[in-house]
């Protein structure tokens, strides 16, 4: 058996050893990313089914977000002392035990927990599986390997929600639970047998000053940015007060971090390699103008058009077909041509596919509606391809478990203010315009499109600062200091724990 270098050259394909750890790694990540879609749409049949408020329901999404935000931080820590392999083993498996728990709750206290606890699994899972992907792919083929991984990113948003209303509607609530373990004792089965054994490195103290920061500070944060989501948007002392605690306490944590001599947390000194925060903002942005929006376009269809959860989730189908088209030439033009075009291609294609939506009415016609998702689906891959495949370009291999657990959190936190920000200003439009018809609906849903698609502008400025086209002979990625709490022979050596690739 021998082992493939992680690094080949700049047209080198991705071979057949490396796509299939990919696609364990993919499925692994598949019930993380498929459950926070699934239960958004079965909230209203749980909360009926354990009889419990709107209130108390929507703690069983909330708390999940506030634990995996949480436990994110820990990944690199969790990851060094105990081994790639075996986190990510344990993890899978504390997600399927979990999900398991959760389907069989027998109050809406019961399954808030074992939402905690999934959340809590699914926050270790995620950014490491970015982490192994990185080691898998090679600086040169990161590209290609993202269009493989980006189908969680973008695919199981956009298809979540159908899978969960046809799961509610034929099987019930429970099953958006019970799907999950077989997915994880999949993945568990196929990790064990191919992902390689990786070493631990016990030696590292935990940053508990750091933990204690960043941990609720992202917690108050995501907390405060979900309640925003409400009709007082983010007047609300509910919503304001925890997102100004999180942001000092995030501060703070930063301040830590610049300044503790021994391996933080995390490393936020990273932020100074160009291309890595020009990627981690175009993240965080995304999601108000990317991601943003899917919130929008289901409520449209429902609120405007009148049709069902269900019918709405397979109108929104042309946007996830659009997604999967471009999928692989992105990836390859990502790894010839570099991040920037792509990404800036895609942003372009999102805003095209959004332009319908804000022109639209109660009698636009489906047929155009899903000829411009097809198009908004078009851009998604590329955005999310170039963006993470640009992210870890230059960032040293002993640096990249930092800079994947600071991409995820970018992006959930992204994620959750661009759902705040559209959701008040479709509010605040609703309210202004006394909408009680369907045609006065549209025009308050007219004014939250026109604004992602100017938020969208926002995003294509980083783009702009992200990789373009490689020189022909591109010299190994480095870091613009040494990483706090690693060695040089160590960023020879490939950062802790990292999966090689291997032929049999």
């Amino acid at each position: 058996m021998t082992n493939t270098p992680a690094h080949g050259g700049a047209d080198e394909a991705v071979g057949p050893a490396t796509r299939k750890l990919v696609w364990v790694i993919v499925l692994g990540a598949m019930a993380p990313a498929l459950d926070t879609t699934i239960v958004t749409v079965a909230l209203a049949a749980l909360g009926r089914g354990l009889h419990a408020s709107v209130a108390s329901s929507q703690w069983t999404i909330t708390g999940y977000l506030l634990a995996m935000g949480m436990a994110m931080p820990l990944t690199r820590w969790v990851m060094e002392r105990y081994g790639q392999r075996r986190v990510w083993l344990a993890s899978l498996a504390a997600f399927g035990i979990s999900s398991a728990l959760a389907g069989a709750a027998w109050n809406i206290d019961s399954l808030i927990v074992f939402r905690l606890l999934q959340g809590a699994a699914a926050g270790l899972i995620i950014p490491l599986a970015s982490t192994m992907l990185v080691s898998a792919a090679g600086r040169k083929r990161l590209g290609r390997v993202m269009a493989i991984a980006s189908m969680v990113v973008v695919v199981v948003p956009i298809f979540g929600p159908v899978a969960g209303g046809l799961i509610v509607r034929y099987l019930g609530w429970r099953w958006v639970f019970y799907v999950n373990p077989p997915l994880c004792a999949a993945a568990m089965w196929l990790a064990w047998r191919k992902l390689p054994a990786s070493p631990s490195r016990p030696g590292r103290s935990l940053d508990l000053a750091g933990l204690a920061l960043l941990a609720p500070g992202l917690a108050l944060v995501i907390y405060g940015l979900s309640e925003a989501s409400g009709t007082s948007g983010f007047a609300a002392t509910r919503a304001w007060a925890p997102l100004l605690a999180g942001i000092a306490l995030t501060a703070a944590f930063a301040f830590h971090a610049l300044h503790r001599r021994d391996s933080p947390l995390i490393d936020v000194r990273l932020l100074r390699v160009r291309t890595y925060a020009a990627s981690t903002t175009v993240l965080f942005l995304s999601g108000l103008s990317v991601y943003g929006p899917l919130l929008l376009l289901a409520l449209y269809f429902q609120d405007v058009q009148g049709h069902s959860a269900l019918v709405a989730g397979l109108l929104l189908a042309p946007q996830g077909i659009g997604s999967l088209i471009p999928r692989g030439i992105a990836g390859k033009l990502t790894d010839r041509i570099g991040a920037r075009p792509v990404a800036v291609t895609g942003l372009l294609l999102v805003a095209l596919g959004t332009l319908a939506f804000a022109w639209a009415g109660p009698s636009t016609s489906e047929w155009l509606l899903g000829a411009s998702l097809f198009v908004r689906g078009a851009g998604l891959a590329p955005v999310t391809i170039a963006v993470q495949a640009g992210a870890f370009r230059n960032i040293a291999p002993a640096s990249v478990p930092d800079a994947s657990s600071t991409t995820r959190i970018a992006q959930q936190v992204g994620g959750s203010l661009g759902s705040a920000v559209l959701a008040l200003i479709l509010s605040s439009a609703l309210l202004a315009r006394h909408a009680t018809t369907a045609a006065g609906r549209g025009l308050a849903f007219d004014t939250a499109f026109w604004w992602a698609i100017a938020l969208g502008a926002l995003a294509l400025l980083p783009a702009l600062l992200l990789p373009a086209a490689r020189k022909k002979d591109d010299g190994p990625a480095r870091a613009p200091e040494p990483v706090a709490g690693f060695h040089a022979a160590d960023e020879q050596r490939g950062f802790p724990g990292s999966v090689s690739t291997s032929h049999g």
